[in-house]
């Protein structure tokens, strides 16, 4: 299928998984086959803190599973893709100080669609994968963007807890979603197959480290060295260039 095609559907409605699917191509990405990760929770909670088990037969459906979180128009010429990690300082700093700057002048002026998909560096960041699922709870209650923001901005006070699920729960009372659907979603493995999905996306994309962030723009698909607003500009800037013009 030819770039313009691809770009053709995404007008038409395709959902975000086709999107980076596209992305998958650019990168020739190999088979997947069977992916296996171990389940896993803490012994004080029900809540899963670690990846868990899946099989994935294809490209396709782990193009299905792992989904990403959007803001802005679907349509938006450019798409910003950052896989990241709530545990990582680097993120942190991403999110406080780089991501409203991206939001405010290019999501906002529809120029551009921001897309973050969960990359838990979970042998460094043990707390990381359950704040990926929390923000995801979150999500389901329409706050997830709101908490996203609200655990990076604390992300010293809960990143070194044994077991961070109080703090969590404190952040989407905070942000204003209903305490008790949270904390049942929170204790027990809900999102935990797609927060894995989105792990392994990532992994087969060349992902190692965190914020990674990927541009989509105008049939190229580039992987940024930095990540500092004027940089990402610049590259949207060069990629959407009209030839010949001034």
């Amino acid at each position: 299928m030819s770039r313009s095609e691809q770009r053709r559907q995404a007008r038409e409605g395709e959902s975000e998984s086709n999107k980076i699917l596209y992305v998958l191509g650019a990168v020739a990405v190999i088979g997947i086959g069977a992916f296996l990760y171990t389940a896993g929770s803490s012994a004080f909670s029900s809540a899963a803190t670690a990846p868990v088990e899946l099989t994935i037969a294809s490209d396709e459906e782990l193009i299905e599973l792992a989904q990403g979180v959007s803001l802005g128009d679907p349509d938006a010429p450019v798409t910003i893709v950052e896989f990241g990690d709530y545990q990582c300082p680097g993120c942190g700093s991403f999110a406080m100080q780089v991501k409203p700057q991206i939001d405010a002048t290019l999501v906002q002026s529809g120029r551009a669609e921001f897309v973050f998909y969960d990359f838990p560096l979970v042998q460094i960041h043990p707390n990381a994968f359950l704040a990926a699922r929390a923000a995801r709870c979150a999500g389901d209650q329409g706050k997830y963007w709101e908490f996203h923001q609200e655990v990076f901005r604390n992300q010293s006070r809960w990143s070194s807890a044994t077991m961070p699920t109080s703090a969590f729960e404190d952040y989407a009372e905070t942000v204003g979603v209903d305490g008790g659907e949270f904390s049942s979603c929170v204790n027990s493995d809900r999102h935990a197959d797609v927060v894995s999905a989105n792990m392994e996306l990532g992994a087969r994309m060349g992902v190692s480290g965190t914020p990674t962030i990927m541009i989509n723009a105008d049939g190229q698909v580039r992987r940024l060295n930095a990540v500092d607003f004027p940089s990402i500009v610049g590259a949207i800037d060069a990629m959407t260039a009209t030839p010949g013009g001034n």
